[in-house]
């Protein structure tokens, strides 16, 4: 199996507790608590060559994963901030991803541009 460039919390095998965020230790990782540490990392992650239809399916597996997860906002913040350009996190796709940091952007701009607007009414009031 190949694996993804940015691997580093993907740790199928270990098994993970599963205790609601409002009692986890603050100090520990969020991805200490990720559903996806039991499964198979490869379900995140498109092999090379995967046709179309195979990676949809893949995909909306991996999200149903991601569904069940109490970390699953951590998770897709996590894959916002860094951001990660492969695979399946917090129950988006990279594709996904780069849309919502689109949003994000347009949100950002536009709100500078009322902030500065706003200022230039104050001060000419």
């Amino acid at each position: 199996m190949l694996q993804p460039p940015h691997s580093s919390l993907q740790v199928a095998a270990v098994p993970a507790q599963r205790v609601p965020a409002r009692d986890r230790d603050q100090d520990a990782p969020w991805h200490t608590e990720a559903v996806c540490r039991r499964d198979e990392a490869g379900l995140f992650f498109a092999p090379s060559k995967e046709p179309t239809a195979a990676r949809l399916s893949r995909e909306e597996a991996a999200k149903r994963v991601c569904a069940r997860c109490p970390v699953m906002v951590e998770c897709r913040e996590h894959a916002l901030l860094q951001p990660e350009p492969y695979g399946v996190w917090g129950g988006l796709t990279a594709a996904e991803r780069r849309v919502v940091l689109a949003r994000r952007r347009r949100r950002d701009l536009e709100l500078n541009k009322a902030a500065r607007a706003t200022g230039r009414i104050a001060a000419a009031g």
